[in-house]
C-alpha cells in the first residue's frame, strides 16, 4: 500500500513538473490566456479551466490504459516484464532523477497555437478549452515524453495501474491551469505572482522528488542487479 501511495505521489509531481517544463508550459499559458479572456464570465473561466483539464487528463488517461494493458497482455512481454522490470526499474528511476535535478537539461520550442487552430477553438466557445487540453497533451516534445514514457510507464507497469497513474499524471499537467482559472474567476489579479509560486513550489517539489528518485533507483540497482542488499 505504501509503494503504491509513494508512486501515486511520484506520479502528481512529474505531472506537475512536466506542466512547468518549457515546452508544456508555452501551451498552459496559451490555455490560460484563452481562459483568460473571458474574465467578466467567472463561472466560464472556471468551466474552461475545468474542460482543459479533463482534455489533458483523458488523453494520457487513454494512453497509459492502452500502453500499460498492451504490455501486459502480450505473454513473452508480460512475463519478461515481470522477471525484469525490478532491475530495469533501477537505471530508469536514475535516468528521470538525473532530469529532475537539473544535471541535464534538454531547451525545445514549445507548442503555438496557429490562427487556425485559434479560430477553431473560438467557434467552441468555453468548450474549445477541452480540444486545447486534448491537442496541448497529444503534443509531445522531447521533456514531456521522456516524463510520460521514460518515468510513469515503468511505474504503472510495475504496479499494474492502468487507470490512476496516468490519471494522476494527467491531473498533474493541467494542475497550473485549474488552479490559475480558479484565481481568475475569484477575481485575483496577480496570476503572474501565483505562476512563480507555483513555479517555486515546482523546484522545491522537483529537488526533493529526484532526491527519492535517485535514492530508490540505486536501491533497486544495488538490490536487484547487484544482489548487494
Amino acid at each position: 500500500m505504501t509503494e503504491y501511495l509513494a508512486a501515486v505521489a511520484a506520479a502528481l509531481v512529474l505531472g506537475i513538473q512536466t506542466s512547468l517544463s518549457p515546452c508544456p508550459l508555452a501551451g498552459n499559458i496559451a490555455a490560460l490566456s484563452y481562459v483568460g479572456r473571458r474574465v467578466g464570465r467567472p463561472r466560464q473561466v472556471f468551466l474552461a479551466g475545468l474542460l482543459y483539464t479533463l482534455g489533458r487528463t483523458l488523453v494520457y488517461l487513454t494512453l497509459g490504459m492502452g500502453i500499460v494493458a498492451g504490455l501486459l497482455a502480450a505473454p513473452g512481454l508480460s512475463i519478461f516484464l515481470q522477471t525484469y522490470m525490478n532491475q530495469l526499474l533501477g537505471p530508469i528511476l536514475i535516468i528521470v532523477a538525473v532530469f529532475l535535478l537539473g544535471l541535464v537539461r534538454v531547451g525545445v520550442p514549445g507548442p503555438g497555437v496557429g490562427e487556425k487552430l485559434q479560430r477553431r477553438v473560438d467557434t467552441l466557445g468555453v468548450w474549445g478549452a477541452g480540444l486545447l487540453g486534448v491537442l496541448f497533451a497529444l503534443a509531445f516534445c522531447p521533456i514531456s515524453a521522456a516524463w510520460f514514457f521514460g518515468g510513469l510507464i515503468p511505474l504503472a507497469v510495475k504496479l499494474h495501474s492502468s487507470l490512476m497513474l496516468p490519471g494522476v499524471y494527467g491531473l498533474g499537467t493541467a494542475l497550473p491551469v485549474i488552479l490559475c482559472a480558479g484565481l481568475i474567476a475569484l477575481g485575483a489579479g496577480s496570476v503572474g505572482k501565483a505562476f512563480h509560486v507555483m513555479a517555486a513550489i515546482e523546484r522545491w517539489a522537483r529537488r526533493i522528488a529526484g532526491t527519492v528518485f535517485l535514492l530508490v533507483g540505486i536501491f533497486y540497482v544495488l538490490r536487484f542487479l547487484y544482489g548487494v542488499l
